[in-house]
């Protein structure tokens, strides 16, 4: 029997609801502003739905804080049937202590599956970063992991902890990260590629890295490091808006060829240093790549 998904846009219409009663649910107060006292009506409600298996909390741009975070993830964390959760809070005021309580507090929700974590346009910074993956590694059952963190001020230290925290998920088989706007550099982006080559079951894996200061020596690096994931067979990367090179380009195509499985590759390579014969080149070489059914290039 499909279980019917609720669909809330108004909270006291959610507080008013059958809370034991949900299973299924969808609360979408984006752009509703709730502020401290809003999220922590919400918090107090959610502890009571105790039968719930997928959730997704829509509330972007909403004046949540740090405290409004750990006390949303202390209520989440109540819902330990939960197997399915999309958190989106992008555009509020979360800084590193909201961000990595959050996600330390779904430790708790032991049968967690499939979350979607979008925490864009923050504060989060690496110190952050670094908790957010730290917290991240406690959620082992993880198959399926979405989490955006475009334009939080994360450096090639958080962008390199988070990954370590990532490495540890031997269960992940889809990964959507998207780091867009953030200044991870090459050596960022260097510990990055070491902890997703360690992500040993990833299947499909769609890699957000533009506008992040990176050269040569890190797209090479990446290459490699990709290469590694003997599993992958679906890729998507975006290297938009750095400074590759036809070097760190072809380095990077070099590095496919090791990815055995790979039969979908998506490559967006725009705003870099690569001229229209050099584009050519780097065409050539992934097109030495026979195995692949779709190859996308985007320059």
């Amino acid at each position: 029997m499909i279980k019917q998904k609720i669909l809330f846009d108004d909270l006291e219409d959610f507080l008013k609801s059958s809370l034991q009663s949900h299973s299924v649910l969808d609360i979408d107060l984006n752009h509703h502003e709730i502020g401290a006292i809003g999220s922590s009506r919400l918090g107090a409600a959610l502890t009571k739905c105790t039968n719930i298996q997928s959730l997704a909390l829509q509330l972007d741009r909403n004046l949540i804080g740090d405290e409004d975070a750990l006390s949303l993830g202390y209520a989440v964390a109540n819902c330990t049937n939960l197997s399915n959760l999309t958190l989106k809070l992008g555009l509020n005021q979360i800084g590193a202590i909201g961000a990595s309580g959050l996600v330390s507090a779904l430790a708790n929700c032991t049968n967690l599956q499939n979350l979607t974590l979008k925490l864009g346009y923050n504060k989060i910074g690496d110190e952050g970063s670094s908790g957010l993956g730290s917290a991240l590694a406690n959620n082992s059952k993880l198959s399926y992991l979405t989490l955006y963190l475009n334009d939080n001020k994360i450096g090639a230290i958080g962008a390199s902890s988070l990954g370590s925290g990532l490495a540890k998920h031997n269960n992940l088989s889809n990964l959507a990260l998207n780091l867009h706007k953030n200044s991870i550099g090459d050596q960022g982006v260097s510990g990055l590629g070491y902890a997703l080559s360690k992500c040993t079951n990833l299947l499909d894996l769609t890699l957000r890295l533009d506008s992040n200061q990176i050269g040569d020596k890190g797209a090479s690096g990446l290459g490699s490091d990709l290469g590694n994931c003997a599993n992958l067979s679906y890729l998507t990367l975006d290297l938009n808006d750095n400074q590759i090179s036809v070097i760190g380009a072809s380095d990077l195509g070099i590095g496919f060829v090791n990815c055995t499985n790979l039969i979908d590759l998506t490559l967006y390579l725009r705003y870099n240093k690569i001229n229209l014969q050099d584009q050519l080149k780097v065409k050539s070489k992934l097109l030495k790549l026979k195995r692949l059914i779709v190859k996308k290039i985007y320059f």
